[in-house]
């Protein structure tokens, strides 16, 4: 009975601290992952392109976002944060983390092309280089880069598998990975100098991120435009993932007050549209699917549906 008393005692003791600090076991809680490919978001980043170089720790410890590494980011990706309003694509930064993490564990992802405005990108493909007039470059939605001792091919073949993005192999070790809509090429495949992508026939919608919950603000935004003179009905229809026949809820943009058809008049407006999760959805995988309105090109898509995004309880 004696040796049974000191831990009944020492029991109770840890029983009462815990049930009077109920602020130190908050502090623990863990901040659920935004997006389905994380990887561990510890980089050491080499931008050739502008000399820019730092290693980064993009999550704080309870999982959170670190919003100096952001910035970070931007400035070895040479992304204009202040004037785009917004950072690089994190969706990007997290996948090529999650990539990293698995062909090159520890290794420095070398940059050769990042960020570049609308103005260089067209002067580069003027120029004769392999650059399409709607690169995700443009929107910080994309990078170049190559690991150390890794086959491009290889890197291709990996991220390929995972139908997760854009990823484009021209030879050699470098690829191109982007956050825009799923689909892989190789030099003889890669369509830049065809109009294939004129006419808006490419637009791709996009969350901000892959996981929500209720009541949280929902960003979306258009990529892989050649025109922003169209508009969009500012009511987007959600469905569950794998059926696209039964709309489960709608959604109104916060930007479309008293207008039946909101303009998409620039790349910011396009990247900026927000509308907020509903209350009474129930856990689940979704999409969202917006309608276009005053298209200017009869080759343009009727409408563009999302990625697939979690909400979560």
């Amino acid at each position: 009975m004696k040796r049974i008393l000191p831990i009944i005692f020492l029991t109770t003791v840890i029983l009462s601290v815990s049930s009077i600090c109920p602020a130190r076991q908050a502090a623990t809680t863990i901040e659920p992952a935004r997006f389905f490919l994380m990887g561990s978001g510890n980089m050491q980043l080499k931008n050739f392109r502008n000399q820019q170089e730092a290693t980064i720790r993009l999550l704080n410890p309870d999982g959170s976002f670190n919003k100096e590494a952001l910035y970070e980011v931007d400035r070895v990706l040479g992304f204009p944060t202040e004037e785009k309003g917004e950072h690089f694509s994190l969706r990007l930064i997290f996948m090529l983390s999650y990539f990293a993490d698995q062909l090159a564990p520890g290794k420095t992802i070398n940059i050769e092309s990042a960020y570049r405005s609308p103005e260089y990108n067209d002067k580069i493909r003027k120029s004769g280089n392999n650059v399409a007039r709607t690169s995700t470059h443009q929107d910080g939605l994309a990078v170049d880069f190559w690991l150390q001792g890794v086959d491009g091919k290889k890197i291709w073949e990996t991220v390929k598998a995972g139908n997760c993005c854009g990823i484009g192999h021209y030879g050699g070790k470098i690829v191109h990975l982007d956050a825009g809509r799923p689909r892989f090429w190789e030099a003889a495949t890669s369509g830049t100098r065809t109009r294939e992508p004129d006419y808006n026939r490419h637009v791709y919608l996009s969350t901000q991120f892959d996981r929500y919950k209720r009541n949280d603000q929902l960003r979306l935004s258009f990529s892989g435009l050649s025109s922003f003179d169209f508009g969009v009905v500012p009511v987007a229809n959600v469905f569950r993932a794998g059926d696209s026949n039964t709309p489960v809820a709608t959604l109104r943009l916060a930007q479309s007050a008293a207008t039946n058809c909101y303009r998409i008049g620039d790349r910011r407006t396009a990247r900026t549209l927000t509308t907020q999760v509903p209350e009474h959805l129930p856990a689940g995988r979704y999409r969202i699917q917006l309608e276009f309105c005053d298209r200017p090109f009869k080759q343009m898509p009727l409408k563009s549906v999302s990625n697939v995004f979690e909400l979560i309880d």
